[in-house]
């Protein structure tokens, strides 16, 4: 953008914001410019911009649009695909100062609120009023519900409670033009017209700016009680999931560890890992809150027995549950620890690719196999229950063959996910890292589709171009 240009769009943005809401400090470019992944690149944005009410998102999206300039939405960044990164000369509207709960109606169990509140905030705020909201993303204490919308995020309880978009009723949304809509309902049922709530659920700032959501609410679960179980193979651990699944149990969590992660969380001391009992390659962490769920845990670690395995640890109360629980909360530090022992610039990747829950310990071995192909040490956690995997790559960013190898080796994860009938992200959203890739999994056609709707929405391509689709 040209100095001629930016001084007017300057000048055009500060006139319908408070004091301090528009910040051009390098220092203040810098640090909004990208989010929290890598291999993306991210421009120089001309301005941040902090909007605290509709009104004020409004004027800066007709500002923009005035200018011809790019305008890309931000919550906390701690998104993982690029869709938050800056592009030269965009605006960077950032909703965190849009942080109020608005209404917590404990009568219909829903709540209101702006996008820039903080997830973990929310569940406390409607904790208070006895009421839960489930989506738990592993960034949950800084990341806001706006960019949780955006995302599609997940987390540890979908097996049981489902991702973020199963709990937006509703939202208000500017559009590129300016204008205000409102979708969706406050009803628990409704299937009036389309439904385009879902269609900007995970639309990454795409086709408008959030600015208001209306979400599901549900009764606190009972306390949950867990088991933590070793296995000498992912085979066996993907028999003991199947089992568990198969036999109807619903369990609250259920995540898996693999060979390289369980001996790093062992390495870190976690008392039930460090013990050594055999060669486990898998380590599979079950959690329930059913109103028996001393009962479910007893009858699940019966099914990890019968898949062969070389523990079972079955938490009897909430003490002994939290620790089984702190083998899976570990797991970033464990890396992190990894990390700092090695030489150089070292880094950590967390991928998201999801597969058919029977083809689970497949890709688990396929990534094995990668890492071996690539000299490289990662590390794989997933959702068991529903077949989503948090490969792990760790490597010295200052090595352009170390970065090269690890480029290629999350391509050849993808392709092998593709491969066993999976999908390239289950809850990390597309951004501009996996955008060449969405064109690999979807059909010619329903790419078309995306494309065309883009166009209709956003017919001058000024909401954070060049995310999701070419």
């Amino acid at each position: 953008m040209t100095v001629s240009v930016e001084k007017p769009l300057l000048a055009a943005l500060s006139k319908g914001l408070p004091a301090g809401a528009v910040l051009t400090g390098d220092d203040e470019l810098d640090l909004h410019s990208r989010d929290s992944a890598p291999f993306c690149a991210a421009g120089r944005p001309a301005a941040v911009v902090r909007p605290e009410t509709v009104g004020q998102v409004q004027h800066v999206v007709r500002t923009a649009r005035a200018f011809g300039v790019p305008l890309v939405p931000q919550g906390a960044r701690t998104g993982l695909a690029g869709a938050a990164n800056a592009v030269d000369g965009c605006v960077l509207l950032s909703m965190v100062r849009m942080d109020r709960v608005l209404e917590i109606d404990t009568a219909n169990r829903l709540v209101r609120c702006e996008p820039g509140v903080i997830t973990a905030d929310l569940a406390a705020a409607v904790a208070e009023q006895g009421l839960c909201y489930p989506p738990d993303p592993a960034s949950w204490e800084v990341c806001t519900i706006g960019g949780n919308i955006a995302t599609g995020a997940g987390g540890l309880c979908c097996v049981k409670y489902g991702v973020t978009a199963d709990y937006v009723l509703g939202l208000t949304v500017v559009l590129a033009d300016g204008e205000v809509l409102r979708v969706g309902r406050s009803t628990v049922k409704g299937v009036a017209g389309y439904d385009l709530t879902r269609l900007f659920v995970g639309s990454e700032g795409t086709l408008g700016v959030i600015v208001e959501a209306t979400l599901a609410l549900r009764p606190p679960p009972p306390p949950a009680l867990a088991l933590l179980a070793r296995f000498p193979s992912t085979s066996d651990a993907g028999e003991a999931v199947a089992a568990i699944i198969r036999e109807g149990h619903l369990p609250s969590a259920l995540e898996l560890l693999d060979r390289t992660t369980t001996e790093a969380v062992a390495a870190l001391g976690h008392p039930l890992l460090a013990r050594g009992e055999g060669d486990a390659a898998a380590t599979l962490i079950v959690a329930s809150d059913s109103p028996d769920a001393a009962a479910e845990v007893r009858a699940m670690a019966g099914l990890c027995h019968g898949a062969n395995a070389l523990s079972v640890t079955a938490a009897e109360d909430a003490g002994q549950s939290r620790q089984v629980l702190d083998a899976r909360r570990m797991v970033l530090p464990a890396l992190s620890a990894r990390a700092t022992s090695l030489p150089g610039e070292v880094t950590a990747f967390i991928e998201d690719v999801a597969v058919p829950r029977a083809r689970l310990t497949a890709l688990i071995d396929r990534i094995e196999t990668i890492a071996g192909e690539y000299g490289l040490y990662i590390s794989t956690v997933g959702h068991a229950g529903d077949g989503n995997l948090h490969p792990t790559v760790v490597f010295d960013r200052s090595d352009p063959g170390a970065v090269r190898r690890a480029e290629e080796a999350y391509d050849a994860i993808m392709a092998a996910g593709l491969e066993l009938g999976g999908t390239i992200t289950g809850e990390h959203g597309v951004g501009t890292l996996k955008r060449d890739w969405l064109a690999r999994e979807l059909p010619a056609r329903s790419l078309r589709l995306h494309q065309d709707i883009k166009r209709l929405l956003d017919p001058e391509g000024l909401l954070n171009p060049g995310k999701v689709l070419a």
